[in-house]
């Protein structure tokens, strides 16, 4: 591996012999653990090129976390950019050298947000000593030693062994790209060198086995992936390519797609996510996604936190959603760890081709004409020429060979006569028992179960519903208020001023009802309750504001 700047080659899978370094750290879950008497959380933030928003969602979430009353320390580790400290206020943070981090001597500062508190590093290639790659174990041991509620670590862009050890021993670690070709290149590199790293740590006391994984790795041509590796390492030893295989749960990236523009942007993290799973073998989840806003640049301007500076801001709103997820996913661990596990065993051990043409699809086989026809033109669209969520993953012949199987699975499954002759022959013992995909273990999926239980608590006969917990109903079934826009030809406007309770972008108050009502039988409430509730509340909204305004 390489020392903290260096980056990883894309195409091809580079394990060179362990460094002294490799002796500080244990594999990711083993010797090493983040975890103490107050269930300290690590949450790290790097991957992606410079420039992406890694430094703003770092800064952001350690001050979400603090809003909650969590005692939330950031550690900033990006030795080559620093600038944590600026995005917080801080003029002038201290100087923070290796030798400060080894003996102890690296304390936190405060910052103007209650609760939150940085660990700067303010590195001058002039003056400091000049940085070792094992400088991970010394971060890693001042972590260990921290008793607080959440740690955020931000890695800046580098790819180097220390950069990724931090990622891979973060309970939750956080990939963040935009929608262009050479952030989603990044994106993918950096998770190849993640699997680089954990294979390396495994196999560093072997030195013969690590002279054949190099010997194989350079043998592939460009655009290798994981799986390309394991294949052929198994032609020459079984033991190898099982061990190989067994890393890929090990690395569980989460993936932030930031500065979205355009609707289609939206799209990039699922698709980013289903091509990571389906040809580099990793489980990359997706988190969310954060607005193109130019409240971001203008905080940053002001030096304050986006959250504190403004709260209520399209990217804001986003940032709230994405650390939400986060805490759903570690609650979803804690209370399932050993399935979680079994589960991302199994996808590693899955071919990289589809089964079925299901699959190919990604639909179960209940799936109707119309569903078919949704997700072809999904699947046609991740995988045309061009395509961001392919970049740098896919050769011009793979793709190919995949929009062949898409249009296969299209004309198959459309076909009654051929859909049950296909039927037959691919699951001959029990044709008519319908089969789906097994429900994925991501933050959305965390995210939905814990607002359900939430909401299970708070909605009851006497509920009194506003704007947000309107919100909160949507994003508990997953509803997108385009979704409620189409079907109840409510404009996004106004489902917006609704959600958000502002009075000066609703219309007359009857309209104000009957959009209520409709809303609510859209999201299965009872439309009388809402209703009357809701109305009662903009009342009250607005005869505060006119007794401001005479007050």
């Amino acid at each position: 591996m390489s020392s903290s700047g260096e980056s990883y080659p894309p195409s091809r899978f580079s394990t060179l012999p362990p460094s002294s370094a490799d002796d500080d750290l244990a594999l990711p879950g083993e010797a090493h653990s983040f975890s103490t008497s107050r269930s300290r959380r690590v949450i790290a933030v790097g991957g992606g090129r410079g420039g992406v928003g890694k430094a703003t969602l770092a800064v952001n979430l350690g001050v979400y976390f603090a809003q909650l009353g969590r005692d939330v320390i950031i550690i900033d580790t990006d030795a080559y950019s620093p600038g944590l400290h600026a995005a917080l206020g801080i003029e002038a943070p201290p100087l923070v050298t290796r030798e400060d981090i080894e003996e102890g001597k690296a304390e936190p500062i405060a910052t103007t947000v209650p609760g939150l508190r940085l660990v700067p590093t303010a590195y001058d290639p002039m003056t400091a000593t000049p940085l070792r790659p094992s400088r991970a174990a010394y971060w890693m041991k001042m972590i260990q030693e921290l008793d607080v509620d959440y740690v955020i670590v931000s890695l800046g862009a580098a790819t180097g062994s220390s950069t990724l050890d931090l990622f891979l021993h973060a309970d939750v670690g956080i990939c963040v790209t935009t929608p262009e070709p050479l952030a989603v290149e990044h994106s993918y590199r950096f998770c190849r060198a993640l699997y680089q790293r954990t294979l390396r740590r495994a196999l560093m006391k072997e030195r013969f086995k690590v002279r054949l994984v190099e010997k194989v790795a350079a043998s592939l041509p460009a655009l290798a992936t994981p799986r390309d590796f394991i294949m052929e390492v198994k032609r020459f030893d079984e033991g190898v390519a099982s061990l190989a295989a067994a890393q890929l749960p090990r690395v569980t990236p989460h993936l932030v797609v930031s500065q979205t523009r355009h609707r289609s942007d939206l799209e990039l993290g699922p698709a980013m996510s289903a091509v990571s799973q389906r040809f580099l073998g990793i489980s990359l989840d997706y988190l969310g996604h954060i607005e193109h806003d130019d409240a971001v640049w203008l905080t940053a301007r002001r030096r304050q936190p986006l959250l504190i500076d403004s709260p209520t801001s399209k990217s804001a709103r986003n940032l709230e959603r994405v650390a939400r997820r986060i805490l759903a996913l570690l609650a979803a661990r804690d209370s399932r760890p050993a399935e979680a596990h079994a589960r991302a065993l199994a996808a590693a051990a899955k071919g990289a081709a589809p089964a079925t043409l299901y699959e190919a699809l990604g639909l179960a086989r209940t799936a109707a004409d119309d569903e078919i026809r949704r997700a072809y033109k999904r699947q046609r669209e991740i995988y045309r020429e061009g395509s961001l969520p392919v970049v740098s993953v896919l050769s011009p012949a793979v793709l190919q060979k995949e929009q062949a199987r898409i249009e296969e699975a299209h004309d198959t499954l459309l076909d009654p006569v051929r859909r049950r002759a296909y039927d037959l022959s691919t699951y001959p013992d029990d044709p008519r028992t319908p089969l789906g995909p097994a429900r994925a273990e991501n933050a959305a999926a965390a995210e939905l179960a814990m607002l359900q239980a939430e909401l299970a608590r708070e909605i009851n006969a006497e509920t009194q519903f506003s704007g947000a917990l309107l919100r909160k109903v949507r994003e508990s079934q997953g509803v997108e208020l385009t979704d409620i826009s189409q079907r109840t030809k409510i404009s996004l406007a106004h489902l917006q001023a609704i959600e958000n309770e502002s009075m000066g972008d609703l219309p007359a108050s009857v309209y104000v009802q009957g959009f209520i009502q409709e809303i609510a039988k859209y999201l299965r409430l009872d439309p009388a309750q809402v209703a009357k509730t809701y109305m009662r509340r903009l009342r009250e909204i607005s005869a505060g504001t006119r007794a401001k305004q005479h007050g």
